[in-house]
């Protein structure tokens, strides 16, 4: 079964954008179909009706309704969201029929209620990292989804000759996350709660704004759907994982894996290091190596320690208080005797090779004389190296460095 992955972008916006082009169902049983979105939808039939596993995106819900048209069997009878991202349950207004049980996690609403409380601030915020894969984003408007039935404990259901259970497992990319558990066929549909790319390193604390995600609940949850012992894994995001011996060794890598950095740091704190050496220090060993497609093993590292730290590091008086180290710029740049001399180091350090340092220095002259055209120079080439560097696997980090290039050329061109 082909993933339509493309190899020249991250592979996180191939799988996002793979269902742009799709005009059938993909039938992965024969009574399974897959509808491939910025989440997957999912349909399955029974003898006494059909079941979605959400929906897809809003502005997919012609599409993937006319997709799954041919393999409709009776009326839907449920539609179970595996989690509040508006790419799980955007089509439910389209889909649901009269009768359609909305099945979620008892957080659904909560967490709905947060991404609509800070919807100004986190959409502006998503916008540089996600306006380049989501098309026509700035247009959106999120449904209100009230589910007709919240669950906490597993929940199970019988329809036409198939057992469903829904079992919820907070420790995913969001708090309401539950997995789909049918144990007659042996399938399991997990959603994201692995995140939205199998095998890859979660993305703990997202970079557009979101509750940071417990990477010990998430070791919990992961052990929940690894006791199933599901011969069929289907996950949010690509192709699905057959066969139990290869769901058991990938879920058996992934929770030690995570479970590898969250030691890690934790020993790391003990030993009384901070967090910018962790996130330098702390690396996978080769034979527990997974992808960096969405979180990073930096991220994670980073995100263990405020878990358990906070925000307050030890490290300065100054971030107790609302003053940032940023105010002194224009003092730093007049003692160094004005942005040329910091651009000039800056571009020592990056033709070291060292374009984080650069970077430090650039954010200095530029946070006193915005327009210094050295400066910005500087910062572009910078910016350029650690893409370069990036591999250009991870979405959040590419769009960022990308976004970054092309403001920093619109300031050099005077745009």
């Amino acid at each position: 079964m082909s993933s339509d992955k493309d190899d020249s972008k991250p592979m996180l916006a191939s799988l996002v954008q793979a269902g742009d082009q799709q005009t059938e169902a993909i039938a992965i049983t024969d009574f399974v179909h897959m509808a491939r979105d910025i989440s997957n939808a999912y349909l399955v039939n029974t003898a006494d009706g059909d079941v979605m596993v959400n929906t897809g995106f809003v502005t997919s819900t012609q599409r993937n309704k006319a997709v799954f048209q041919p393999v409709r069997t009776g009326p839907l009878k449920a539609i179970i969201l595996t989690q509040a991202h508006a790419d799980h349950f955007g089509g439910v207004p389209a889909f649901a029929e009269p009768e359609t049980e909305i099945i979620a996690e008892r957080r659904f609403t909560d967490t709905c209620q947060f991404f609509g409380m800070l919807d100004p601030y986190i959409r502006r915020r998503s916008g540089k990292l996600w306006t380049g894969t989501i098309k026509n984003r700035e247009q959106l408007v999120i449904p209100t989804v009230v589910p007709t039935l919240s669950v906490d404990e597993p929940y199970r259901f019988e329809l036409g000759g198939r057992e469903f259970q829904v079992i919820s497992t907070p420790g995913g990319e969001a708090p309401d996350s539950v997995v789909v558990w049918m144990p007659r066929e042996r399938i399991v549909f997990t959603g994201n709660v692995f995140g939205p790319v199998f095998m890859s390193m979660p993305n703990l604390c997202t970079l557009r704004g979101d509750k940071p995600r417990s990477a010990r609940r998430f070791l919990d949850s992961l052990d929940t759907v690894r006791q199933l012992g599901a011969e069929l894994l289907i996950t949010g995001h690509g192709d699905p994982v057959h066969g139990a011996e290869k769901i058991r060794a990938d879920l058996d890598k992934l929770h030690d894996a995570v479970a590898y950095v969250h030691q890690a740091t934790i020993d790391g704190m003990n030993a009384g290091k901070d967090v910018h050496t962790l996130m330098r220090e702390v690396r996978l060993p080769q034979e527990l190596k997974i992808g960096e497609f969405h979180g990073k093993v930096s991220w994670a590292v980073r995100t263990i320690w405020e878990e358990y730290s906070g925000w307050f590091h030890y490290d300065s008086t100054t971030s107790l208080y609302g003053v940032p180290r940023s105010s002194i710029n224009a003092d730093l740049v007049e003692l160094a005797g004005g942005a040329g001399p910091l651009a000039a180091r800056a571009r020592e350090k990056v033709s070291a090779g060292a374009p984080l340092e650069a970077l430090h220095l650039i954010d200095i002259a530029l946070g006193a004389e915005p327009a210094d055209a050295g400066a910005l120079s500087v910062k572009r080439d910078a910016l350029q190296l650690l893409l370069s560097a990036s591999g250009g696997t991870n979405l959040s980090e590419v769009m960022w460095l990308k976004s970054e290039i092309s403001a920093t050329e619109a300031a050099i061109g005077g745009d």
